[in-house]
């Protein structure tokens, strides 16, 4: 397989799980501001803070009202959702002789239909059905690769960049939703009595974020909380946008590709940082260095595919 044609692939993946993440995060958060007291000092901005687009926000708005960042994340920016539909739909176009037919009609209508109605989705009216559809046609699209792909290498770079973006998604989500969430839910007089109050419900729409609250609920028995939910996404085995078993996915499939020792190294070392981690410890102390971190070394994964597979950019 030709270098470009590899990269393409792999960004195309990464891409369509970036729009349903985006998508997912848009639709969870606005249910938790309802569930929230008005007076909590969670705010919208904690949504630019997830994805990593502070600066960019900054340059645009003065100010992180529901509308401005709805309309940076869905419109008006280089990761918005629409942005990213659009180099999904892309790097779909260019190696199209490579995936099934139908998928690549699919991605380009959902790019399509995003484009005509994210404008109308800004305010609240019509948000909830647009971020639905966006969610379930990404649902059918890699239902669709996964069911119609043969198992050769153009659908291990599937795998490759779908598991990492969960990996990355996953570890952003814990980083906000243990630090900046947390710390900004207290009201009232007594931020403590507050804190403890909403916790529960804090947690429990992080794991909805990340379809993880029924999977949660079978396989911990303990009621919602902090520990258990950051140590069922950090290290859980079996579920799938456990960061754990999307980098056990990597690791499965890097085996099937040549040249894999640098991939198959990092994908290792961050294996063991996770596993080492006393998230009971590190929450008590704060989980934002071990995170940030972990953040790092995610990101030297794809480094490391992309030195090995990818064509260099200048």
């Amino acid at each position: 397989m030709l270098s470009r044609v590899a990269e393409r692939i792999y960004w195309q993946a990464r891409y369509l799980e970036r729009a349903e993440n985006t998508a997912r995060l848009l639709s969870v958060f606005s249910t938790l501001l309802l569930d929230l007291p008005p007076d909590t000092k969670l705010g919208w901005r904690s949504l630019v803070e997830i994805t990593g687009t502070d600066r960019a926000f900054d340059e645009k708005y003065k100010q992180a009202n529901e509308r401005n960042v709805m309309r940076f994340l869905l419109l008006d920016s280089a990761s918005s959702l629409l942005n990213t539909l659009e180099n999904t739909r892309e790097n779909a176009r260019t190696t199209r002789e490579i995936m099934p037919l139908e998928a690549f009609e699919q991605i380009n209508d959902l790019f399509h239909y995003a484009k005509d109605n994210a404008a109308d989705s800004i305010s609240g009216g019509s948000r909830h059905k647009f971020l639905e559809e966006i969610i379930s046609n990404c649902h059918e699209i890699s239902g669709l690769m996964a069911g119609s792909m043969s198992r050769g290498a153009a659908y291990s770079f599937v795998r490759l960049g779908r598991s990492l973006e969960r990996a990355d998604m996953a570890t952003r989500i814990i980083d906000v939703g243990s630090g900046n969430l947390l710390t900004k839910i207290g009201v009232g007089e007594n931020p403590a009595e507050s804190n403890e109050s909403y916790e529960n419900t804090l947690w429990m729409n992080i794991l909805r974020s990340l379809t993880a609250y029924q999977m949660y609920r079978q396989h911990v028995k303990h009621r919602v909380n902090g520990e258990d939910v950051v140590r069922f996404l950090l290290q859980d085995d079996d579920f799938p946008r456990a960061a754990t078993h999307v980098l056990t996915t990597i690791t499965k499939v890097l085996k099937h590709l040549p040249n894999n020792t640098k991939a198959a190294k990092q994908v290792d070392k961050t294996l063991r940082i996770i596993g080492r981690g006393n998230i009971g410890k590190l929450l008590d102390a704060g989980l934002f260095q071990y995170l940030d971190d972990l953040q790092v070394e995610i990101a030297k994964i794809h480094t490391s595919i992309a030195d090995t597979w990818f064509l260099p950019h200048k």
